[in-house]
């Protein structure tokens, strides 16, 4: 049997986003913001991506671009899968050159989608700089991967999922970590 705990609801979830939204426009030395642009990884990272971009709109008093990749043709293990990679449309409908992209996903484990989202990244330009905004980190690294922003840190087994949850998918806001009965190495 599964066992589940939620470590983020539906406020958390909120208050998580403007911190994430008001570190950005702080580290990027809090001006105009006028070279910042907000990527979003397919799937959730998508979503999480545009209510960033919403805040950071709000804060900086002007729009900000805003694009979403998709990585299924830039993971290392594309061929040997068994099953298909689901694959979305990617949509980065301004120039990344000498911008600032911050790349945002939902949940920062192996570090090997990031890698696969900034190759997918370059492919559509050279950005001056990539910051990586997470909703949460797990943890267990295989690549040299750190985000910049990071809502929560999750301390996980390998045994554990952190599963993700977004209104806009799944009609509920939260951040679940699962135990699983069975391991699949």
């Amino acid at each position: 049997m599964d066992h589940e705990k939620v470590v983020l609801d539906e406020d958390d979830m909120r208050r998580t986003m403007v911190r994430i939204a008001h570190e950005i426009v702080e580290r990027n030395d809090g001006a105009d913001g006028s070279d910042i642009a907000i990527v979003g990884i397919h799937r959730r990272g998508a979503i999480l991506a545009r209510r960033i971009h919403a805040l950071l709109t709000d804060l900086l008093e002007r729009e900000v671009p805003i694009g979403e990749i998709d990585i299924a043709f830039y993971r290392d293990d594309v061929g040997r899968r068994a099953e298909q990679p689901t694959v979305h449309s990617s949509h980065v409908d301004f120039d990344l050159d000498g911008r600032t992209i911050v790349l945002v996903d939902d949940v920062l484990y192996t570090g090997r989608t990031v890698r696969a989202a900034i190759e997918a990244l370059f492919s559509y330009g050279r950005p001056a700089k990539v910051q990586l905004a997470v909703l949460a980190d797990r943890g267990h690294r295989e690549l040299p991967i750190r985000p910049d922003y990071v809502g929560k840190n999750l301390p996980t087994s390998r045994s554990e999922r952190v599963n993700v949850h977004v209104e806009e998918l799944d009609h509920v806001d939260e951040v679940r970590i699962t135990e699983n009965a069975e391991v699949v190495a």
